[in-house]
């Protein structure tokens, strides 16, 4: 908006001019979206302690993770509502309006965001929310949207882009729509599987959108896209006022997110934040990169998908509990120390990720 606002009158008041600069934009969209959690906070938790949006500890009958996690019994939860909010509003200000990948990556994370504000209001009232089945449908409904409107765009990608190959680009055609659905109910999953412990989720996502916020950028600019010998895709570089203004966001929750946390992002903030991810991997076609920079979210869909087959294919657990994280608490591990090792390891995934880009 401020873009359309200012950078025409950049003529009279030459200063305006910096309203054309993504960078700009992008760091002012982190600002704001930081200040409106800040501000906002109050106000949110207010509302949700009035609505008994609270936390009810559900550890599907493992007592001794539920003993752990009493203390967080009476914690406001669905505060991912506040993120989505911060996020839309930085984004309508300081975006292009006329760029179809941020009206896309807003429709993916709002809608997934009604899927799991749903889902949250059900297991507050009702003491149980969406079945797998249900939450599935509607994650794959929203994936196939998405797919099905990149198809049917001209200017949009259907093709395949794998790291460490220059020239090795499938098009996948309408195929593309079942990749889609594929990437959309995998990522926000895997975030959902994460969140967990305390500020573990939000501090893995603002590592990933800040990954996602340069090769957003990289990848729609064509001298530098060039260089590096990945697809140059016009447009692209708007994703990266999207990506900070959810860094800001992310960084707000997370101070109010961090041990010992004040509230909880809810299924509401989980699910939307994943797909969001999903969608900027395949508008960037990054989306097999992703397995590297989201490494963290891989390895804790992994284990409870491990999990699962070890127990129906030999009668056993693999682990303790799944996801990891739980794992390691059984294994006598603090919180805290869980939460900032995992980072660390978020945060060695996102450099390997980066090393890609040149080897190729």
């Amino acid at each position: 908006m401020v873009y359309h606002f200012l950078y025409p009158l950049a003529k009279y008041f030459f200063p305006f001019n910096l309203a054309r600069y993504i960078i700009f934009r992008g760091g002012c969209a982190f600002i704001t979206s930081f200040l409106v959690v800040m501000v906002m906070w109050k106000f949110t938790l207010r509302r949700l302690k009035r609505l008994k949006i609270v936390e009810k500890i559900d550890m599907y009958g493992n007592v001794h993770l539920e003993s752990l996690h009493q203390n967080k019994r009476g914690t406001p939860t669905m505060g991912g509502v506040l993120i989505i909010f911060s996020v839309v509003f930085s984004a309508l200000i300081w975006s292009r309006l006329d760029n179809g990948f941020v009206w896309l990556s807003v429709m993916v994370m709002t809608a997934l965001g009604a899927l799991g504000l749903v889902d949250d209001l059900l297991k507050v009232k009702k003491g149980k929310g969406l079945s797998r089945k249900q939450k599935l449908f509607f994650q794959i409904l929203i994936g196939a949207v998405l797919g099905a409107l990149i198809v049917a765009s001209k200017n949009l990608s259907t093709t395949w882009d794998f790291p460490f190959f220059k020239k090795v680009i499938i098009d996948l055609g309408i195929f593309y729509i079942f990749w889609a659905v594929l990437i959309i109910v995998a990522t926000s999953n895997a975030v959902n599987f994460t969140d967990g412990l305390d500020g573990l989720a939000i501090g893995t996502l603002i590592i990933n959108f800040l990954i996602f916020a340069v090769l957003s950028y990289i990848t729609g600019h064509l001298k530098f896209s060039s260089y590096l010998f990945i697809p140059y895709i016009p447009g692209a570089g708007e994703l990266s006022v999207l990506c900070l203004a959810l860094v800001g966001a992310g960084l707000g929750f997370l101070w109010f997110n961090a041990y010992p946390a004040e509230v909880f992002m809810g299924d509401v903030g989980a699910l939307s934040l994943g797909g969001v991810v999903g969608a900027l991997a395949l508008f960037t076609k990054k989306e097999f990169l992703l397995l590297v920079c989201g490494g963290l979210f891989v390895i804790e869909a992994m284990s409870v998908i491990l999990q699962i087959l070890s127990v129906k294919l030999r009668g056993k657990k693999l682990f303790r509990a799944a996801p990891l994280h739980h794992h390691f608490q059984l294994l006598g591990w603090k919180e805290p120390k869980i939460i900032v090792r995992f980072w660390i390891v978020a945060f060695l995934c996102a450099v390997v990720s980066f090393l890609t880009l040149k080897l190729r």
